[in-house]
């Protein structure tokens, strides 16, 4: 990912339906492989996660990032995207959409910070956490000073946790949320750490939601699809 890049990264949860139950097991696979081809064929670069078991209204997450410098990026990748489910959506239903835009950050110096997840990676780590962020008005009617005093805090917090990635993408009147931030972690146990120091900060208080929080194991397209047949 070349350092000024804009990347739309776009997030699917789906559960499977009572008609994707009843098909025999190999055609269940089939189905599944089915939707993967179709997402790659438009050209944006997909991952597959396993979510079932750590919710339980939702089983599968697919992540799907292009590069979005030209202003109909968004349209030609939602234009693909449709094309691809709408075949299975008999099979597939979605439950949440979450999407965003990167930018470089206002709060650090850096081009581009060493713990910043790159959504074209060719290798993954196994735990991904996605969850919407908002913030309250008062942390937006506050001085560009005091904001990045507080950010100074929370940029110490995260870099004591040099192995935990982070992809920060801004929705600000795209959907409901300003932020979608997204961990790649090796231990979930470590990331809890993590959130838990942060949650501690003074920036915590102007935070007015960051649910829901959705952690999932990341697998290849053909695991991914052999857990659930």
């Amino acid at each position: 990912m070349a350092p000024r890049q804009r990347v739309l990264s776009h997030f699917a949860f789906f559960t499977f339906t009572d008609a994707y139950w009843a098909l025999p097991s190999e055609e269940r696979h089939e189905t599944g492989a089915r939707l993967v081809e179709g997402l790659r064929a438009g050209g944006a670069h997909v991952e597959l996660y396993q979510l079932f078991p750590a919710r339980g209204e939702t089983d599968l997450l697919i992540w799907s990032s292009t590069v979005a410098e030209d202003p109909c990026a968004a349209a030609t990748f939602f234009h693909h995207y449709a094309q691809a489910t709408t075949p299975v959506r008999a099979f597939f239903r979605p439950t949440m959409t979450l999407w965003g835009f990167t930018k470089p950050s206002i709060y650090t110096r850096s081009e581009r910070s060493p713990q910043e997840l790159d959504p074209f990676a060719q290798e993954r780590k196994p735990y991904l956490i996605v969850y919407p962020f908002v913030k309250t008005a008062d942390w937006y009617l506050m001085s560009r000073d005091a904001r990045q005093g507080m950010m100074n805090e929370h940029i110490r917090i995260g870099r004591q946790y040099p192995e935990i990635t982070q992809l920060l993408l801004y929705s600000f009147g795209l959907q409901d949320q300003e932020f979608i931030v997204v961990y790649e972690t090796d231990d979930l146990a470590h990331f809890s750490d993590l959130v838990m120091e942060l949650r501690s900060s003074e920036a915590r208080r102007f935070t007015e939601r960051d649910t829901p929080i959705f952690t999932a194991v990341h697998r290849l397209a053909e695991a991914v699809m052999e857990v659930f047949v």
